[in-house]
C-alpha cells in the first residue's frame, strides 16, 4: 500500500492484475498536493463489499472524506463507495471498465476472460504455474503499442498473483460481477444518482462506454478521452492522466 503526501486524501483503486503499483508514475507529482493511498485490491468482491473495505481503510486513517479514482475491477469499489458513503467522497474519477448490469454501454461486449474467470475453480487451476505468461498477456495487451510495462514490474504484479489462492481471490472480482449487477439494480431502481463531481476518462479499448452508463446516473458528469492509448492509463500516459485529474481536483487553480 501506498500512503504519502500532505493535503486533500485521494484514494487510488487498481484493477486485475495490478496492485498498487499500478500508480507508479502518478504518486509523485499528486502527491505535491495531496495525501495520496493506494492499497492493493488484489482480492475481489462485490461493489458494496469492496466499498467497505475502502471506508475501514479510511477509518483507521482517520480521514473523514476523501476523492477516489478507479480503474479497470478497482471502479466497481470506487463506484460502490461513492453510493455506500457519498457523504465521504469529495469527487469521483473512474476509467477503463464497465459496470455490470447498468444501461448504457450496450455497444461494449465483455471480454472473453470474464466468462473463464467466472468458472469456479476453473481458472486457478488452469493457470498454476503459468502466472507470469498470463499476467503479461494482459499487461501487453493493455498498452496501445503491445509493449508491456518492463521486467520489473510485471514481475511484481505476477508476484501478487501467484499460487491457487491469489488467483481464486483475484477472480472473486469476476464472480462477484452477478452480485454486483444486483446491488447496482437495487440502487438505480430507488431513483438514486450521484451528486459529487465525477470524472471518465475513456482508452482503449473502454472508450466512451463507461461515460455512458454513468451519464444515466450522474448529475455532474466530465468526461476525457486520451486517444492513442492503451488500457493502462497510469502508466502508458501518467502525464495525460495528471492533466485531466489536477485540473479535475483542483478547479479553481
Amino acid at each position: 500500500m501506498i500512503d504519502t503526501g500532505t493535503g486533500p486524501a485521494v484514494v487510488l483503486l487498481h484493477g486485475f492484475p495490478h496492485t498498487f503499483r499500478l500508480w507508479d508514475l502518478v504518486v509523485p507529482q499528486l502527491s505535491k498536493t495531496h495525501r495520496v493511498l493506494a492499497p492493493d485490491l488484489v482480492a475481489g468482491g462485490s461493489a458494496l463489499e469492496l466499498a467497505d473495505r475502502v471506508k475501514e481503510l479510511l477509518d483507521q486513517l482517520g480521514i473523514g472524506r476523501a476523492a477516489v479514482v478507479g480503474i479497470d475491477a478497482g471502479v466497481q469499489a470506487a463506484v460502490g463507495f461513492a453510493f455506500g458513503y457519498p457523504d465521504r467522497v469529495d469527487r469521483l474519477a473512474v476509467m477503463e471498465a464497465v459496470l455490470p448490469g447498468v444501461p448504457g454501454a450496450e455497444g461494449f461486449g465483455p471480454p472473453w476472460w470474464f466468462g473463464f474467470h467466472q468458472v469456479p475453480e476453473l481458472a486457478e487451476r488452469v493457470l498454476v504455474g503459468h502466472e507470469r505468461e498470463y499476467v503479461e498477456c494482459f499487461l501487453r495487451a493493455g498498452t496501445f503499442d503491445g509493449a508491456g510495462v518492463g521486467r520489473e514490474l510485471t514481475d511484481a504484479f505476477t508476484s501478487a498473483y501467484s499460487g491457487r489462492s491469489a488467483l481464486a481471490a483475484a477472480f472473486e472480482h469476476y464472480r462477484a460481477m452477478p452480485r454486483t449487477a444486483v446491488e447496482y439494480k437495487q440502487l438505480l431502481g430507488t431513483g438514486r444518482h450521484l451528486e459529487m463531481p465525477v470524472l471518465a476518462i475513456g482508452a482503449h479499448p473502454v472508450g466512451s462506454a463507461l461515460a455512458g452508463q454513468l451519464a444515466t446516473f450522474v448529475d455532474d458528469l466530465t468526461t476525457v478521452q486520451l486517444d492513442g492509448c492503451g488500457h493502462l492509463i497510469p502508466l502508458e500516459a501518467p502525464d495525460r492522466l495528471l492533466a485531466a485529474l489536477l485540473s479535475w481536483l483542483n478547479p479553481k487553480c
